[in-house]
């Protein structure tokens, strides 16, 4: 899929990449005016004496905007522009205000690109521990930064949305609040990922917004979300759970006493709304299984592999 992100590269850059690096393994392209580019793969940094311009800039907004950066205003003033693949060029420069709110950017002179990978069946090992007799139980992933908790939690969704028959499991009708575009990677609306063929994306919404809207609109059994962590957005999750809808979600955290630490999560788990914590780390590689957190019985669920 790393194809498309060659697509908006000047051929100088192409060409390294083609030359040095097999597209399966490319992870990220950072780009800085004046500044050597550096290339990740394979989870291994290379930097190299080419410095990109501001006129290598321009030629790669142009090339992702399809000549239209005026198009793509809404998502620039979140910082990134979605691309065909689903892949995110992340972008830096100076950042024009109005009302205390950001209107743009301009003079881009950072570009990040990272490639949009899915790893299918990636969450077979954990979807036993969410299920109970062939329903949802409302779960929370808890991770690092870059321990695979977002390729995960894609996997799961699809899993859900399609069902697995030797589990027991019928395909549930999914809603996804993808407010950072990373779950389904929409281009044009379109999901760029597998999220599965009962699946229903709000893309860019805001979640404590779109969590209603979904409910409301969509009568989803199942809602999937992102990186929770506002009041507004635990106020969604109770009225979810108050309407029968199941919640998948994450937060960024180390294990399950993140979540009675922050104040911000209290009332939902006061609320016991989880019935299971997946705990994540890069201990043995990215998407390491450290262990599933049954919050009924108060203990740790014994029989998981690491993967």
């Amino acid at each position: 899929m790393a194809i498309e992100i060659l697509e908006v590269l000047p051929r100088n850059i192409r060409e390294l990449i083609e030359k040095d690096i097999p597209l399966n393994q490319l992870q990220e392209i950072r780009l800085k005016v004046n500044k050597p580019l550096f290339i990740y793969s394979n989870n291994k940094e290379k930097k190299y004496e080419y410095k990109p311009s501001v006129e290598t800039m321009k030629f790669i907004l142009q090339k992702i905007s399809s000549y239209s950066i005026y198009a793509f205003e809404d998502e620039i003033k979140q910082g990134y522009i979605t691309i065909k693949g689903g892949h995110r060029v992340g972008i830096c420069g100076t950042v024009v205000t109005e009302g205390n709110k950001v209107k743009t950017i301009k003079n881009i002179v950072s570009i990040n690109i990272r490639v949009a990978k899915e790893i299918i069946n990636c969450s077979q090992t954990i979807i036993p521990y969410i299920l109970d007799k062939g329903e949802i139980l409302n779960t929370i992933i808890i991770s690092p930064p870059k321990c695979g908790k977002t390729t995960i939690l894609r996997d799961v969704c699809r899993v859900i949305s399609n069902g697995n028959y030797t589990l027991n499991l019928k395909g549930k009708n999914v809603s996804v609040i993808d407010e950072r575009s990373e779950i389904a990677a929409c281009f044009k609306g379109i999901p760029q990922m597998n999220v599965g063929e009962r699946t229903d994306v709000l893309d860019s919404c805001p979640k404590s917004e779109g969590i209603i809207m979904a409910i409301r609109s969509m009568s989803p059994e199942i809602v999937i979300c992102d990186e929770i962590g506002t009041y507004k957005d635990m106020d969604s999750i109770i009225a979810a759970l108050n309407s029968g809808v199941k919640l998948i979600t994450t937060i960024h955290g180390f294990d399950i006493d993140d979540l009675y630490k922050r104040p911000v999560f209290r009332e939902v788990m006061e609320n016991n709304v989880f019935d299971r914590a997946v705990v994540l780390s890069n201990r043995k590689g990215v998407g390491t299984i450290e262990y599933v957190y049954d919050f009924k019985k108060g203990k740790e669920l014994g029989g998981i592999l690491s993967g």
